[in-house]
């Protein structure tokens, strides 16, 4: 699958598709067979909570609903996922403490082909010096062609470093001996494919950057060379190596948020050389796939400079050779591109924000149909195939965030089916729970987007609470996958509510153009349009509503606190960004020079930094009644620095503390309550450790039931039997 989101900076302060599903490497044993799930950790040793006084208050209920959360957890334990790789000869799944293999023919037990404690051991004694918790993290397995290696990108946290292991693994009926199978390790590497059974591509991360591909060949006596094949100067430019699906070409990806330049290298040839397919142009974003000696492209030369697809021959693949193949209706638009068989697959997303197929045959373009999806489906994951599986058939799972993803196989000469009989069942259940998709009408008279999850019909709403998310930044959806806490609110009652305003991506690249640096103020007053919509059709009131944001999606939430505080009753924001001006102003910063394209350049333009000044949280806390606030923040997190969200908590408690001390009412109000949560480690998305996230988790699920003043939940009744 062509992956948009590498044009909208990789490096940026995106939560999503990287978070952790920690739900899936168990709190409880797994029973027998290959689990699956897709990332496991290997810890040294247990975890501490590193709540300060401030949540005192929140303790016994935090308790109560750590232990429901678990059991919510562990219900969803052994969703569908993608984590088990097919080979030739074996398959490959994850375990707690490392990579395994069982023979197909399932005659031989499962054997380990790399061991997350081998990974750890030489560093015990510094571990033990400094006291610091670390563990590694399982993130992506490649195998090459003909299954001869191996290699595996691990993360440790919290430090957020990146380890490449590359495994020889031998003969078919030869059994592996790690560590000795180990060939090495290489620090750093963030995406990598095999070309060869004996060259592999890669790419390292220096800080938050990614500049550089190299080239590991490796030799039948155990000896290895590494080769630069490319370097980026441009510190905007994010670079990642991509093997299409048919794996007859590797890309060399080089994405800013303006501009691409893509690299093919052929591995049908020996030489295995890159060459530029069209050079870098301003406003041009590109994504390439292969089929039958022809590049598939996706473009933003369509209509409103949205993507639309086209092609060229390997030979000639320069823009001048591009030709139109396929342009969506006014009323959709393309999210994602993948070459099936003698097929292109197009996900699209209409007005309403629904998810689709675009089937198009490439024999014949004109040959195109659309297959909807589930009325439920908010995300899409798509299966990476190897060689074992089935080129010409697209598998992909479908969920939302209160729905466990669902297992489904596009055969495009055929249509939608469900990939396992056995998930029919799953697959019926999905409708049990409502999904409401409704327009808010912005101040400048544009049409906003709100998804609306909930247990029973729209007017028996206005008396339940209500958790409303938002992002609205770099072009990024707002994550719409499966979440357990999610779903554990929604059977308590709850109403969900997903705002999808100007600065993300739900509506195509022009809807992220209309809510970035001069538009910022346009995603505060969609998010406010959101809310008004929501109440007037009586979804729950302000009093029982909250608004929760990770990262950049703070900035529209606390805005709008600052000029709105009665909308809702609490806040909870995760990582968040809050001082944008500060921040735009400091050149030094990892992310400040690309992140200016986003935000504007307040040193430079005048104009930006009045724009920017109108509405950065941090810069406009006044005296007034807050809602109360949950922040949670991470000591050593490298793209939100920690300076600002202490800042932002301090400015808001004198705001507070001055209110209160004017208004000869103020008992007669509810409190507000500013609690910060400061966590160690570097992580930008949350701790790796399942059970330091449900920490958190219950904290936030607590805070929420104790600012809206609601009851806790009765636990489900035990049957008897």
């Amino acid at each position: 699958m062509v992956v948009l989101s590498s044009v909208l900076g990789s490096a940026a302060r995106l939560l999503g598709a990287s978070r952790v599903r920690f739900w899936r490497r168990t709190l409880s044993k797994r029973e027998t067979g290959p689990p699956l799930s897709v990332q496991r950790w290997c810890a040294s040793e247990a975890s501490s909570d590193h709540l300060g006084s401030e949540v005192a208050r929140y303790q016994h209920l935090k308790k109560y609903f750590k232990r429901r959360l678990k059991a919510t957890y562990h219900r969803f334990h052994s969703i569908p996922d993608y984590s088990v790789v097919c080979g030739r000869h074996h398959v490959y799944f994850i375990k707690d403490d490392g990579i395994y293999r069982t023979d197909k023919r399932g005659v031989r037990e499962p054997e380990q082909v790399v061991n997350l404690e081998h990974v750890s051991r030489g560093e015990g004694k510094t571990r033990a010096e400094s006291g610091e918790r670390f563990q590694w993290t399982i993130q992506r397995i490649r195998l090459s062609p003909q299954e001869k290696h191996l290699a595996a990108t691990l993360k440790r946290s919290p430090r957020e470093e990146l380890r490449c292991v590359v495994v020889r693994l031998g003969e078919r009926n030869v059994p592996l001996l790690p560590p000795h199978n180990v060939l090495l390790e290489l620090e750093g590497v963030f995406s990598f494919e095999w070309a060869t059974d004996d060259v592999l591509f890669y790419t390292t991360l220096e800080g938050l950057r990614s500049s550089s591909a190299s080239r590991l060949d490796l030799t039948s006596h155990g000896s290895s060379k590494i080769t630069s094949v490319y370097e980026e100067a441009q510190p905007d430019v994010f670079v990642e190596v991509a093997l299409s699906r048919d794996r007859q070409i590797l890309t060399i990806n080089g994405n800013s948020r303006t501009s691409s330049e893509v690299m093919l290298i052929d591995v049908s040839k020996s030489h295995l050389e890159p060459f530029v397919i069209q050079p870098r142009q301003l406003d041009l974003l590109y994504h390439v796939e292969h089929w039958r000696g022809r590049l598939i492209i996706l473009a933003n030369t369509g209509p409103a400079r949205e993507y639309q697809v086209l092609q060229c021959p390997v030979c000639e693949p320069s823009m001048a050779s591009w030709v139109s193949l396929f342009a969506p209706s006014p009323d959709s638009v393309i999210k994602d591109m993948d070459v099936v068989g003698d097929y292109c697959v197009l996900v699209t997303t209409t007005a309403a924000n629904k998810l689709a197929f675009s089937v198009m045959s490439l024999s014949d373009p004109k040959e195109t149909y659309i297959i909807q999806l589930p009325p439920w489906a908010c995300a899409i994951e798509t299966k990476k195939p190897v060689l074992a599986d089935q080129q010409d058939v697209l598998e992909f799972l479908l969920s939302s965030p209160v729905h466990p993803p669902v297992p489904y196989a596009l055969d495009p000469g055929k249509g939608l089916v469900l990939s396992d009989a056995g998930n029919q069942t799953d697959a019926k259940s999905q409708d049990k729970y409502i999904t409401t998709r409704l327009k808010a009408c912005s101040q400048d008279g544009a049409s906003v987007p709100v998804t609306l999850f909930h247990a029973v019909p729209v007017e028996r709403l206005s008396q339940v609470p209500m958790l409303v998310h938002v992002y609205g930044a770099y072009g990024r959806d707002l994550d719409m996958e499966f979440c357990p806490v999610k779903r554990f609110l929604l059977e308590q009652g709850w109403a969900l509510a997903y705002c999808h305003i100007r600065g993300g991506g739900e509506l195509g690249l022009s809807w992220h153009r209309r809510g970035r640096v001069e538009g910022k103020q346009r995603g505060v007053e969609d998010l406010h349009a959101c809310l008004h919509k929501l109440f007037s059709v009586r979804v729950s009131r302000p009093s029982l509503t909250a608004l929760t944001a990770c990262s950049a999606g703070a900035v529209p939430v606390a805005a709008l606190c600052n000029t709105n505080p009665n909308t809702v009753r609490a806040v909870t924001l995760q990582a968040p960004f809050l001082d944008v001006l500060g921040t735009m102003q400091k050149a030094n910063l990892p992310l400040t020079l690309e992140d200016r394209d986003e935000w504007g350049d307040p040193v430079g333009d005048l104009n930006h930094r009045q724009i920017i000044a109108s509405y950065c949280p941090l810069h406009n806390v006044t005296p007034q009644l807050y809602p109360s606030m949950l922040l949670t923040a991470y000591s050593g997190d490298p793209r939100v620095p920690l300076e600002g969200v202490l800042q932002y908590a301090t400015f808001l408690k004198t705001a507070l503390h001055t209110h209160l001390s004017r208004d000869p009412n103020a008992d007669s109000k509810p409190a507000s309550n500013i609690v910060l949560n400061v966590q160690p480690g570097g992580s930008h998305v949350g701790p790796e450790d399942p059970v330091q996230t449900l920490e958190e988790e219950a904290l936030k699920v607590a805070f929420l039931y104790a600012e809206l003043g609601l009851d806790p939940p009765l636990p489900p009744r035990k049957r008897n039997r």
